[in-house]
């Protein structure tokens, strides 16, 4: 082995024992290390020139690598000479790459450097032999115990900051802490409050943990300790960064692209999993877990649904499926009783009642989906099949609903579509069955007040008389059972609500109020209606306001075995179970003129 004139030597690693990160560096783990030269470095600090203090040469011995140290005759190695001669720093480290692990246990590996720290994590990886060549000294060797130091003065502890208090940057600390997010300082503090309990050695009960030991402060210090909050006490086992580490993660966390602190060290982590700088082993304790704030079932997040129970509650149901819909119009001019003028003349036959039917054929409607057993079985905290059965019944029901009252909304050649054949939904029915009606605006700015309508009526005004004398105006010939409901967007009945009078006062206070001037037993919001339009047969567009409807007057039939039905079943190929509900039925309106939509026109055909 090479020869080397060296100012101290130890331990660089000690196999056999159990370091802070749970990791056990077993005997030959770096054997083809021996007789190598390695740079001596302060706290791993790789980038910076300045930081290397030295050389090292390495000797594999049966328990472990043996370092003989250099240090250089540079301001920074004198000055690492001299601290390790005073016995302020005593702990070694190495960086080490090309790992093979077996288990905890790191079985091979290549050491690039050893490093001066103040507490490694490796407990037999320290200075034990200094060789003191200094005027006077005659040779003098230094052997430590091995006995770790317990505590630290506060100027001893290195803090990433040059001489004038600025980190490596040109940034103080102050700086660098003003550029974190109001989450990431909390992150700090919270991990600094963590630090400081510890450092001054407090079990649970609030009592020192370590009895006969005393904090020894440089004079006149306050009564604390610096504490790095990155480097954790050895026999605790904690995670442990470096100090150019932690500048590196705080300058990724500022950047955008990243975004938190937590994610820096996440990414950091990742970048440097492959080589050992004895410590740093698992970001996730710096951190801790997160908890569930409400347990059980989570709350789904949807559209208002409130609508979907009144509007199934009423809709009629019927044990056929195949619907046959007749009523004789006997609204002709002509269906009238004569009168008979004289003796011989020939009576003449009265008008015809019409006939008026159409039928209606059932479509299958279902919602399928999936769970894996290992997720039923990992989710113990709710039901989660008895959840899913809930969730797929309240998607089928927004389904039929909403295919009740606009359709389903896909494409005619989409293959899920629910057809307007099978389910007619009211508003793209006939003109017989349902009554479509536009909103004038123009025409009701006009006749409040000519062509100055903007100077003393507001557009929640005008739009208010508008849909109320439409409304009120297609109830003439409405023919649909009872008092029908409103079902429109949240935006009219907004729009309505706050409509006001020409000295500032609202309309109408309540829904109710509003209800009793549209003449409705109920308003309903649905959000699905909102954006919608239409194609009339005209070319024109219109978009939904609302519908007028009493939905007994609209009939869902389905025969026996087509009701809602339940199916399961398990793919034990895939270890997953398959769930679906399914129904076949029919719908539409049974009563001519029995509904009234509200349209406002967008674009006219040219």
């Amino acid at each position: 082995m090479a020869k080397i004139d060296c100012d101290c030597s130890g331990w660089a690693t000690k196999a056999n024992l159990k370091c802070g990160d749970g990791q056990t560096i077993m005997p030959g783990a770096f054997k083809d290390c021996d007789g190598m030269t390695v740079p001596v470095c302060w706290g791993h600090i790789h980038d910076d020139p300045m930081r290397v203090l030295g050389r090292a040469l390495l000797e594999h011995k049966d328990d472990g690598t043996y370092a003989y140290i250099d240090f250089n005759n540079t301001e920074q190695g004198r000055n690492a000479k001299e601290l390790v001669q005073h016995g302020d720093v005593c702990s070694l480290s190495i960086c080490a790459n090309n790992l093979v692990r077996k288990g905890s246990s790191i079985a091979d590996g290549v050491i690039r450097e050893v490093s001066l720290v103040l507490s490694g994590m490796n407990p037999g990886a320290y200075i034990d032999t200094v060789l003191d060549h200094g005027e006077g000294s005659e040779g003098e060797v230094i052997i430590y115990t091995g006995e770790e130091l317990e505590l630290y003065h506060a100027d001893s502890i290195d803090d990433g900051k040059t001489d004038d208090g600025k980190t490596d940057e040109g940034e103080t600390v102050k700086e660098v802490l003003e550029t974190l997010t109001e989450k990431q300082m909390k992150a700090v503090e919270v991990l600094v409050g963590t630090a400081i309990e510890e450092a001054a050695g407090k079990d649970d009960s609030g009592n020192s943990g370590k009895e006969g030991k005393e904090i020894n402060h440089s004079e006149g210090g306050e009564n604390h300790m610096k504490f790095n909050v990155f480097e954790k006490d050895k026999d605790g086992g904690e995670a442990v960064l470096t100090h150019s580490a932690e500048m590196e993660i705080i300058g990724m966390a500022k950047d955008n692209t990243v975004g938190s602190l937590q994610k820096a060290m996440k990414l950091y982590y990742e970048d440097n999993k492959d080589t050992l700088k004895h410590g740093f082993e698992d970001y996730g304790q710096l951190f801790p877990e997160y908890e569930l704030l409400d347990k059980g079932e989570p709350e789904l997040l949807e559209r208002d649904q409130s609508w979907i129970a009144a509007a199934m509650r009423k809709i009629r149901k019927s044990p056929i499926s195949r619907i046959r819909t007749r009523q004789a119009d006997a609204r002709i001019a002509e269906l009238r009783a004569k009168g008979y003028q004289k003796k011989g003349d020939e009576k003449t036959i009265t008008g015809q009642i019409k006939l008026l039917s159409r039928t209606t054929d059932p479509q299958t409607v279902y919602i399928k989906d999936t769970m894996h057993r290992d997720d039923i079985v990992d989710i113990t905290d709710f039901d989660v099949v008895a959840y899913q059965w809930r969730y797929m019944r309240h998607v089928l029901d927004e389904e039929l609903a909403q295919a009740a009252l606009i359709g389903d909304g896909r494409d005619d050649g989409d293959a899920d579509k629910i057809h307007e054949d099978h389910i007619r939904s009211i508003w793209n029915d006939a003109e017989l069955y349902t009554m479509h009606v536009d909103v004038d605006l123009e025409a009701a700015k006009t006749k409040l007040q000519g062509t100055n309508t903007g100077a003393n009526f507001g557009e929640n005004y005008i739009m208010t008389e508008a849909i109320i004398e439409a409304a009120l105006y297609a109830r003439e010939d409405f023919k649909g059972t009872g008092t029908p409901d409103l079902y429109c967007t949240p935006h009219m009945v907004n729009q309505m609500l706050l409509a006001r009078d020409l000295n500032g006062r609202r309309i109408y206070n309540s829904r109710t109020d509003l209800a009793a001037a549209l003449n409705v037993n109920e308003i309903h919001t649905v959000e699905q209606f909102v954006g919608k339009t239409r194609t009339d047969a005209n070319g024109n567009t219109k978009k939904l306001l609302g519908l007028f409807v009493n939905l007994a007057d609209y009939t869902f039939g389905s025969t026996r075995g087509g009701e809602v039905t339940r199916f399961e079943d398990f793919d034990m190929d895939f270890n997953q179970y398959k769930y679906m509900l399914e129904t076949r039925l029919s719908g539409g309106l049974t009563r001519v003129q029995s509904a009234i939509a509200l349209e406002e026109p967008v674009t006219t055909a040219g």
